[in-house]
Order: C-alpha cells, then structure tokens, then sequence
C-alpha cells in the first residue's frame, strides 16, 4: 500500500509514535498525533523549553517566510516566544544556484529579524531526487 502525498493517517502515525522513545522524565509533552511542539523542563531552572520542527514542502516563492512564520505560530501557540531557530535547506541537483540559496536565506533571514529570532545553526546541501527547494527548521522557544 503506498500512502498519499501529504500527512500521514493518524492512525498510522499513532502506531509509529508510540513506540518512540522518551525516557528522560524531564520531557513534559512528547511526539502525539496532533501535537505539534515537545516542552522540555531545564535541570536547576523552572525554565520551559518548547521545540517545533516543521519542513516548507508546498511553497517556492517565499519558501523561507513560511518556514520561520509556520513554526513561530505553532511554537507561540503553547505560550512560548519563539528565539532560536536551526533551518536544513535541501536543494534539488538541477537549478541550484548560488543566487537561489542567497535569496532563500534572505527571505529566512528577514522572517527572523521581524520576529527577534536568532539563526543559529543548520545544514545545506545540493542533493539527488528533489523536484524543488524544500526547507526544514526547528525552532525553539
């Protein structure tokens, strides 16, 4: 059976995710269907950290502005302000440019500083399979 282009079936994803692992106890909330973010307690602190991961698979023009916008929502839903974000931009074989990946991070870039969000990290690579650009990030707050 081939699954359909899109989220996965909850059910499915239910299965999956139940056999995850999380053994440390300070993980408050972890992988469900229909949670989008994990809140972490830190050691010696009443500090909550909440963690969003979220890829732009839909989008071309703007692709970097929804990416920091989409999981700055899903991360300010739970009360957190979003501070620190790691993007993964992975670039199809054929129409990668230097000037593609300058204007992708640009458009990241000025997400970020609208938002008071600091990059601090990530991965980019030009890679075999991909029909277009696909930006992935996580967030934390």
């Amino acid at each position: 059976m081939s699954l359909p282009i899109g989220k996965l079936p909850p059910g499915l994803l239910a299965q999956i995710l139940a056999r995850a692992p999380a053994p440390d106890p300070r993980v408050l909330v972890r992988a469900g269907v229909g949670l989008d973010c994990a809140v972490v307690e830190t050691p010696g602190s009443d500090t909550l950290l909440v963690f969003k991961s979220d890829p732009i698979t839909f989008a071309t023009d703007e692709i970097g502005w929804y990416l920091v916008h989409v999981n700055a929502n899903d991360l300010a839903t739970t009360g957190a302000t979003p501070r620190w974000l790691l993007v993964t931009l992975l670039l199809p074989a054929s129409g990668a440019t230097p000037d593609l990946v300058e204007q992708i991070n640009a458009q990241v870039w000025r997400a970020c500083e609208a938002l008071g969000i600091a990059v601090i990290g990530g991965h980019t690579e030009v890679t075999a399979g991909l029909e277009r650009p696909i930006l992935a990030g996580t967030l934390i707050g």
